[in-house]
């Protein structure tokens, strides 16, 4: 029988790590569901594709995934039986300098301290006992506004993290070298340094690089998606790819039907049967900075100065604080820096499946304003020259996406923002609108599971599980 004649209790249409948590929870209650893929492969932001040279494997997009081996219902899940790896780097990250050292953040947070002079202690009394609660904290900060189960553990973290990142590191730490550390931490916000709350992304960043780490996947991104997929299977969850739902009509009969898109996807798919005020709300639904992705297949490892960046899987090319304040500021004004927060990732230094013996591939983004035109290679490529001189030399090919090339990938990253609208105090918790059930929409039966919902963006799948939760406590 064909997929589209039979009815399910459940059918989610999308198949990212959000989408396939989803249905994975709906199927552990016992309820049919069938994920509905558009693309001809499943996995939203976490694929690998081919995009350079003959055995290069590249991250399309996600690549590094601290809050997917800390997530609390990943954990949860058997998915080293179905054939999900992580490799954690000997160290998380690395954040260079122009004086050709860098400061590292090591597993341990003595170790981390120790690297950082005079503001070792500083570091220690911040990170170590927030690091301790990371059992407490994780379910709280990866989930819904709610009252705590841990509420002392959450105050002490709430009495940093709703500061802005630039202020609460100038206040802590004296040296440049631990206020670079966290400022590259906190601009995965793609907030301005400035802005709270981007404090709290930089300790959840490193709060779970010492008590998780950021792994990589063997075999590349997409071997997460795929692992969920396979665990869904093993339950009786379908999955269906190249099947674009144009419109809620499209799809087969079903109890209920979660989302995994933001809300102009939603609009498209679903505007008739939306009430006008909670379609006016989606609409309002703001957006953030987009990125600039470049992935290479190199001639060898990145010829870093400072060489103990070869051990991190991640490197945050900036500078100082100030640099890194100065770009993000920029990008929120809609304008383009000189020097970009850099983000690089180098899998293939942990996982050599990923390049053919004696290569290596290259992973960078960059923020840039949301669906901005502007050719950001030149710019990365001179901001890792800056750190590590003769790496152009090495590069063999390179593939680019800019925003909108992300958005064309996915149209889940509008205008190239991956976190699935911005997320400052007015969108945190509140999206993508403010309901007591943020999962729930105004009409029975319709759900949204996407990064577009708390807790955001992040490769962790706890925005479709609350969302399958809040279906089955509506009685799906």
């Amino acid at each position: 029988m064909d997929w589209r004649n039979r009815s399910r209790d459940a059918i989610v249409v999308g198949s990212g790590p959000n989408g396939l948590a989803a249905a994975i929870e709906l199927s552990r209650a016992g309820r049919s569901v069938l994920v509905v893929e558009a693309g001809p492969t499943i996995g939203g932001g976490a694929r690998s594709a081919r995009l350079t040279l003959p055995g290069f494997l590249h991250d399309v997009c996600s690549a590094i995934y601290p809050l997917g081996v800390g997530s609390p219902f990943f954990r949860r899940l058997p998915l080293a039986d179905h054939g999900l790896q992580w490799i954690q780097p000997p160290a998380p990250l690395a954040h260079p300098f122009d004086d050709g050292t860098a400061v590292l953040l090591e597993r341990s947070v003595k170790e981390t301290a120790e690297n950082l002079g005079s503001d070792a202690s500083a570091y220690r009394k911040l990170m170590g006992p927030l690091v301790a609660d990371w059992n407490k904290l994780a379910p709280a900060l990866l989930g819904p506004l709610c009252l705590p189960r841990h509420p002392l553990a959450l105050a002490r973290f709430g009495l940093y993290a709703l500061r802005a990142a630039r202020g609460l590191a100038e206040s802590l730490f004296a040296g440049p070298r631990a206020r670079a550390l966290f400022a590259g931490l906190a601009a995965h916000s793609m907030l301005p340094l400035e802005q709270r709350p981007s404090a709290a992304f930089g300790l959840v960043l490193g709060m779970a690089g010492h008590a998780v780490g950021w792994p990589v996947s063997r075999g590349g991104a997409q071997m997460v998606p795929n692992a969920l997929a396979s665990y869904l299977r093993s339950l009786g969850g379908e999955v269906v790819t190249d099947s674009p739902a144009a419109s809620i009509e499209e799809l087969p009969p079903a109890r209920a039907v979660l989302f995994e898109v933001t809300p102009r996807q939603l609009l498209r798919i679903a505007e008739w049967r939306l009430p006008a005020q909670y379609r006016r709300q989606l609409e309002d639904y703001r957006y953030g900075p987009g990125a600039f992705k470049v992935d290479w297949a190199l001639d060898g490892p990145i010829p870093w100065r400072a060489q103990e960046c070869l051990r991190a899987g991640t490197v945050h090319v900036s500078g100082t604080l100030e640099e890194i304040a100065a770009a993000e500021r920029l990008v929120a004004a809609g304008q383009i820096p000189e020097r970009p927060f850099v983000l690089v990732a180098q899998q293939s230094l942990f996982d050599p499946s990923r390049a053919p013996a004696g290569k290596q591939t290259g992973w960078a983004y960059c923020h840039v304003p949301n669906a901005s035109a502007f050719d950001m290679t030149d710019r990365i490529e001179a901001q890792i020259e800056r750190f590590a001189p003769g790496f152009r030399d090495r590069i063999l090919a390179r593939h680019t996406m800019s925003p909108l090339g992300l958005q064309a990938y996915d149209p889940n990253y509008v205008g190239g923002d991956v976190n699935g609208g911005i997320q400052d105090l007015g969108q945190l918790f509140t999206r993508p609108t403010i309901r007591l059930v943020p999962y729930a929409t105004p009409v029975k039966g319709l759900y949204i599971c996407s990064s577009s919902t708390p807790p955001g963006g992040g490769v962790h799948g706890m925005c479709g599980y609350h969302a399958a939760r809040a279906a089955l406590r509506d009685g799906l």
